[in-house]
């Protein structure tokens, strides 16, 4: 009666539940996309690797093949470690080596029928062609760790990595992950008893993920990143009419590549340990005091705010105090001790007058500064289509509160109008408001991606609409943005510019503007040249730029730490990456006449 009630009554249900057995679906990794520059250069790919692999159901004695095996492919410490942490099932593959070189391959392929169990296997690996010129930006992939499955969950989508071993980490590759990564496949298999495949009832192929073309013009980011020599600093070259990317470079850097498989602890240890930080990207987060680069923004908010006008003069004497503050009170001191003289705001910018933007600064006030420096992008994160950026500070009176539970006084707002104090920002940020500046008062979102080209239809790629136009800032005069844009030529070509030696010569037009920001602040009547100060103490160099003054195509800024003055040594930077930019631009047009 039992019999026929399990092999009559019950048949359909124990028929599905060995099936459920008998049945398994294997998941099928996709390929991942490519990265390309703007000019179709391969920055990120898939590389085939040699991967030795192991059955351990069919291998008898490990210990013994594994020292057989040593004759013919060097197999070290750390491969046997990986394997011991290895928790497959015996009729899982396990992986011995990867990266074998094709000595290895042919010396085991020869003598392969000696061992049971061990077979070698195709792989893709993702390699970084130009390592740690481009780390930064694109960031890397590494091995899914349990904080990456526990945001896949969270986000609904870790069913699309059942046969992923690495994600996204950092930069473009982060970013971009659900483009870049593709649609896992899968296949239907029978299995017998042991789990052992035999045969495939119904294959489903992935899909590969989508590649993607940067606006980085790979060139001119080489000769940005081995222009910097490995001085800690960053910088950062836009296209104004649409804010893309064309380069963004810092150092120091490191090679991504160590990361693909895993990095070694002393490795990763030698990086964290290295004392200028090459795993800061300091395009975009490495926070800085702007210094006087900030001039021509302030200019704008100070004619805006009818604080000056284009005429006003003042007789700058090499120090400032605020007015009725009485003899003993506090001095802030221009860069020059003896003054500037009679000066206007064009001239106070061209030779960076800092007594003229400390009275400016007083009288606008902190909640009208922040206000005007926040729409320049100040304070804020710009955008950029990477994970890892800095807000930095545009200090208000709030902040300071919720900060150091203090009010802000009058003397906080003096160093803000020379870009010092509470103030900082990235080199993006600052990039941004001379893009601003440049298309009077027009916010373009800084991006490095171009293009989206889908596998599915080689034949059409789809552009994503990545230039975003903010708010524009309304309400300024033409004529206030052309004084400002002016006065920064001046600082280029003119007879008091502080960038004139620089660009002395240069066979193109330019506006820019230095910045010196300090370290340390100096005690009253304190004077030092950095020559017999600490290294670790010098000033920050910045530069901010673009070319040419008509329509202007470029802006470059550069953030060189303790570089000893912008314009002594931003300036001469950015000079040479205009020079490139112009003769690359001659270059071109060469090759297009030939063409016609």
């Amino acid at each position: 009666m039992n019999l026929y009630h399990l092999e009559v009554e019950e048949k359909s249900y124990y028929t599905t539940r060995a099936n459920d057995n008998r049945i398994k679906v294997v998941p099928l990794s996709p390929s991942r996309g490519l990265i390309f520059d703007r000019h179709g250069e391969v920055l990120a790919e898939n590389l085939p690797i040699y991967v030795l692999q192991m059955i351990p159901e069919k291998v008898d004695d490990l210990a013994s093949a594994l020292a057989r095996l040593n004759k013919y492919i060097d197999i070290e410490a750390d491969d046997l470690a990986k394997l011991r942490k290895s928790h497959s099932k015996k009729f899982n593959p396990v992986t011995i080596k990867t990266d074998l070189t094709d000595e290895e391959v042919a010396r085991f392929s020869v003598h392969q029928y000696e061992f049971e169990g061990f077979s070698i296997d195709v792989r893709y690996r993702r390699n970084y062609p130009y390592g740690e010129i481009l780390t930064h930006v694109l960031g890397y992939v590494s091995h899914i760790n349990d904080r990456d499955i526990q945001k896949l969950r969270e986000a609904d989508e870790i069913s699309n990595y059942r046969a992923t071993k690495v994600i996204g980490k950092l930069g473009i590759e982060k970013y971009y992950e659900k483009l870049l990564h593709g649609q896992e496949g899968f296949q239907e298999v029978e299995i017998n008893s042991r789990g052992r495949i035999i045969r495939v009832i119904k294959d489903v192929p992935p899909v590969a993920g989508k590649d993607l073309m940067l606006n980085i013009d790979i060139n001119l980011q080489r000769f940005v990143f081995e222009t910097l020599d490995h001085r800690e600093g960053s910088a950062v070259v836009l296209d104004p009419k649409d804010n893309s990317i064309l380069a963004m470079a810092s150092s120091p850097s490191y090679d991504p590549n160590l990361f693909v498989e895993g990095i070694s602890s002393k490795d990763y240890q030698k990086l964290l340990s290295n004392p200028f930080h090459p795993l800061v990207n300091r395009a975009t987060l490495g926070v800085y005091p702007p210094g006087s680069t900030i001039k021509p923004f302030m200019a704008v908010a100070g004619l805006n705010e009818n604080i000056i006008t284009p005429t006003t003069i003042r007789d700058d004497h090499g120090t400032w105090h605020i007015p009725g503050s009485g003899r003993h009170a506090k001095v802030w001191r221009d860069w020059k001790r003896w003054g500037h003289g009679p000066v206007d705001v064009t001239m106070a910018i061209e030779e960076s007058v800092d007594s003229f933007f400390y009275q400016m600064a007083y009288k606008l006030g902190i909640d009208r500064i922040s206000s005007w420096m926040r729409k320049f992008g100040f304070g804020c994160p710009s955008g950029v289509d990477i994970p890892e950026e800095s807000s930095a500070n545009m200090p208000t009176r709030e902040w300071k509160e919720g900060r150091y539970r203090q009010p802000w006084y009058k003397g906080d707002t003096v160093p803000v109008g020379i870009g010092q104090g509470y103030w900082t920002a990235t080199p993006l940020q600052l990039a941004k408001a001379t893009s601003v500046l440049v298309n009077h008062g027009s916010v373009k979102v800084p991006h490095l991606l171009k293009t989206v080209i889908d596998h599915g239809n080689p034949v059409a790629s789809a552009t994503l609409k990545q230039t975003v136009t903010l708010d524009k800032i309304e309400g300024v005069k033409m004529s206030t943005w052309d004084l400002a844009l002016n006065a920064m030529r001046l600082v280029n070509s003119g007879s008091r510019g502080s960038g004139r030696r620089a660009f002395r010569n240069a066979p193109y037009c330019s506006g820019g503007k230095s910045g010196t920001a300090q370290v340390f602040s100096l005690k009253k009547d304190q004077v030092y040249k950095n020559m017999n100060v600490a290294y670790s103490l010098r000033d920050h160099a910045l530069y901010t730029a673009y070319m040419p003054c008509e329509q202007p195509k470029y802006v470059a800024t550069v953030v060189i730490e303790h570089g000893d003055g912008g314009a002594k040594v931003g300036a001469p930077f950015i000079r040479k990456v205009f020079d490139y930019l112009y003769v690359k631009e001659g270059a071109h047009k060469q090759d297009k006449q030939k063409t016609k």
